[in-house]
């Protein structure tokens, strides 16, 4: 036998097969966080819904994965669900910093940006739009034109509170779907009149990831807003 073909008793030994197990396993691991990262960089974010202003559409307790990708490459859309940063504090402080645990989850985009809060809504308006609560039979109406909202909580009128605004130019109007439990746009007129900048979004909602007996997309609802007619028509 030629020494090329011959296998040492080192190679062939536990010791080698062990190690060769073990680099392999370090292998596949390095290259799922590489991935997780880019994923959760460019494409898609895990986050948890803790409220039940979003209901029935998101229930307390659901994990969500976000689109990145919107805004930018694609549009945000009248009806898409968004996730955005709490930049305005609408939301209370944090009582607690996150942990070693959890700062390693969201690095590799299991769980949110550390230390930062969160909102999920939807978008009612986008700029120029007009967005005024309620008509003479009690409906949402954009731009002039009423609209029905199947989305909306089962009991819920579409706002308890009459307004009338127009959303500037990179901002938004957001309302929950479960309007009697959401402070949304409607209660923050002190802070940027209740308007959210495009900057902070982080993504639009696009799957229910967990429970799996929820498992399935989020519904942008685009025929709710189909006979919308664009600002100043």
């Amino acid at each position: 036998m030629s020494a090329e073909s011959a296998e040492s008793p080192q190679q062939g030994g536990p010791l080698y097969k062990l190690w060769r197990f073990i680099r392999e396993i370090v292998i596949i691991v390095a290259i799922a966080l590489v991935l997780s990262f880019v994923i959760k960089t460019f494409f898609f974010r895990a986050y948890y819904i803790p409220s039940g202003s979003m209901e029935n559409t998101l229930q307390i307790n659901d994990r969500i994965f976000a689109n990145l990708m919107v805004p930018g490459p694609f549009e945000l859309e009248r009806g898409d669900v968004v996730v955005f940063r709490d930049d305005l504090d609408w939301l209370p402080p944090l009582e607690a910093q996150p942990t070693a645990v959890e700062s390693a989850l969201s690095f590799v985009g299991i769980l949110p940006a550390a230390g930062e809060q969160y909102l999920v809504k939807r978008i009612i308006g986008t700029a120029g739009d007009t967005v005024e609560c309620c008509t003479v039979d009690g409906r949402l109406s954009i731009n002039g034109t009423p609209i029905d909202e199947p989305y909306i909580y089962p009991g819920n009128t579409p706002s308890d509170m009459a307004f009338k605004v127009t959303v500037p130019e990179g901002k938004l109007w957001v309302m929950g779907d479960h309007r009697a439990e959401s402070a949304d746009s409607r209660f923050h007129p002190d802070v940027q009149g209740g308007f959210v900048d495009v900057d902070s979004v982080q993504g639009k909602a696009s799957v229910i990831s967990w429970p799996l007996s929820r498992w399935g997309t989020i519904d942008s609802h685009e025929e709710v807003f189909a006979a919308v007619p664009t600002p100043g028509n």
